[in-house]
């Protein structure tokens, strides 16, 4: 028994054998756990490369497709801005390069007019945003090409050549640009799910493919399109131009709207729709970082709205839009001021009829017809735009009769209703009621003042006599 006892016992060097494979074993499971650590952050930076290499060549195509149009002659007529913070200048165009028309033209700047000229300023610091609309027909001085109207400036010289002409006209120097093919706009109004939009009348023009009813509402992408093309919906208001700006305006900031209260992913896609049909100088981390300081714009009060004001003119059988000098440097004053580009709602003649969003920033309006007395004196020029022979002759001999000095002709038009007496500022305001007064016994009787210039008439007052 003691033999055996002796031998179960433990010798050192048996202790020394079984320490080592031990220790052995341990060692090569430490081996395995820091090959298998090893293997994990191997794979963890891997995925984090892959991730910042597809977010680096996200950014590169959006990039390259934003600003690959930009052409050297464009990128040194812009001021360039130092920083973003700053109020800058920008110049927005819509440009129709629909297949249709590539088919039919080409794809050459030079077969295609910008039809949407838009003048914005933007104020990251104050958060502000001011739209100013400048009609396509507006007659400016081209240079070696003369006289012609401002939309032309694109055809003959590119995007450079109409920053240069925007920049002449306006008296400002421009930062930055943007060109919007109109058929873009139904991804990006799609993808941020639709916008909000105060239409105040049904708009219906086939040509258009716009059949939107009256109301407060959320349009689709198909619909702002139609929105922002329609103009003979308001054939019966006056110029179609003029309302088919104000909704342009109205819908640009109905998108403001929608992508500065949007989460990051909204705002990363919406980039990467205005990257298919947008051309701008200004790189995907500079538009995410703008977006980002405007986030609390209260866009309802504080993206203000409005367009240059002119009169209409025919010359040698074109018709162009002749610009109010003092009042288009005045509304450039305020503009430049960080101001409403109108003083009053009642200023701008397309409010209430076009589309809008929020109050554009008025102010209360300065007076109404309530408030003053009729004057039953000055010049009227009376317009048929009813179809019915004699129907201006009659309304001026009532005229005539109360005291005032009359002139008739004929309305470009036969699409008036009711008796719309038009009107230029508060000193002209008591003789337009006078006026509305004397006519009311011929139908209902609609008061416009005019401010921008969309009808053309040289009187005190303009009546145009609808059906």
């Amino acid at each position: 028994m003691h033999r055996n006892r002796e031998r179960l016992e433990t010798t050192p060097d048996d202790l020394s054998r079984a320490s080592g494979s031990g220790h052995y074993v341990a060692a090569r499971n430490a081996r395995k756990k820091h090959a298998i650590l090893r293997g994990v952050i191997i794979a963890v930076v891997a995925v984090l490369a892959i991730g910042v290499g597809a977010v680096a060549k996200f950014y590169y195509d959006i990039n390259h497709k934003l600003t690959a149009n930009v052409s050297p002659e464009l990128s040194a007529e812009l001021s360039d801005s130092q920083t973003i913070s700053d109020p800058f200048y920008m110049l927005l165009l819509g440009v129709d390069k629909s297949a249709d028309r590539a088919d039919a033209w080409g794809d050459s700047d030079s077969n295609f007019r910008s039809d949407t000229i838009i003048l914005a300023r933007i104020d990251p610091k104050n958060l502000k945003v001011t739209l100013v609309s400048i009609a396509r027909d507006t007659m400016v001085d081209l240079g070696d090409y003369g006289e012609q109207k401002i939309n032309a400036a694109y055809a003959y010289g590119g995007p450079s050549f109409v920053v240069q002409t925007v920049e002449d006209y306006a008296g400002i120097n421009i930062d930055h640009y943007a060109e919007v093919d109109f058929e873009a706009l139904v991804n990006i109004v799609d993808g941020i799910g639709g916008v909000e939009v105060d239409v105040p009348t049904d708009v219906v023009d086939p040509l258009a493919n716009a059949d939107i009813k009256a109301g407060y509402q959320t349009l689709n992408g198909e619909q702002a399109l139609a929105l922002c093309r329609s103009r003979h919906a308001y054939d019966e208001y006056g110029a179609g131009d003029f309302y088919r700006a104000a909704n342009q305006r109205a819908v640009i900031a109905a998108i403001i709207k929608k992508v500065v209260a949007s989460d990051p992913l909204t705002m990363a896609n919406t980039i990467s729709n205005l990257a298919d049909g947008v051309t701008t100088d200004l790189d995907a981390s500079t538009i995410i970082s703008l977006a980002l300081q405007m986030k609390d714009i209260d866009v309802d009060n504080n993206v203000y709205s409005g367009m240059n004001p002119t009169t209409s003119k025919t010359i040698d059988g074109v018709s162009y839009q002749i610009t109010d000098e003092a009042a288009w440097k005045e509304m450039m004053a305020r503009v430049d001021a960080g101001e409403t580009p109108y003083e009053t709602a009642e200023d701008d003649p397309t409010h209430g009829v076009a589309s809008s969003v929020g109050n554009g920033g008025y102010s209360e309006e300065s007076s109404s017809m309530d408030s003053v007395d009729a004057d039953y004196t000055g010049t009227v020029l009376v317009l048929n735009g009813s179809g019915v022979s004699g129907a201006a002759a009659e309304a001026a001999s009532l005229l005539d009769n109360a005291g005032y000095t009359t002139s008739t002709g004929t309305a470009e038009s036969f699409d008036y209703t009711n008796i719309t007496v038009v009107y230029k500022g508060d000193s002209n305001m008591a003789k337009a009621k006078g006026v509305g007064e004397k006519l009311s016994s011929l139908g209902t009787v609609e008061y416009v003042r005019d401010s921008s210039g969309v009808y053309s008439y040289d009187t005190d007052v303009l009546v145009v006599i609808g059906s």
